[in-house]
């Protein structure tokens, strides 16, 4: 079954704009300027519709961030 054409170009778009991301955020790790999480995180969000890879280790890093976070109040990572 073709997806009809938008569907192509949207995705298309996604990868290219969620790649954009990820390689922005990768530089941003080197240049004191810009916050290279925050643009891998974005990335891996843009491409986590599309890609099993990227919806898994935006996964992971959700669950690392409750870790951190309930470590840093006392919480369980299960309390609220």
């Amino acid at each position: 079954m073709r997806r009809p054409p938008v569907a192509r170009w949207r995705r298309a778009v996604d990868w290219v704009v969620g790649l954009t991301l990820i390689f922005l955020g990768l530089l941003g790790g080197l240049v004191p300027v810009l916050q290279g999480w925050v643009f891998v995180l974005a990335g891996l969000a843009v491409l986590s519709s599309h890609s099993r890879w990227a919806r898994e280790l935006l996964e992971r890093l959700k669950l690392l961030w409750r870790r951190v976070r309930a470590r840093a109040t006392g919480r369980s990572v299960g309390d609220r």
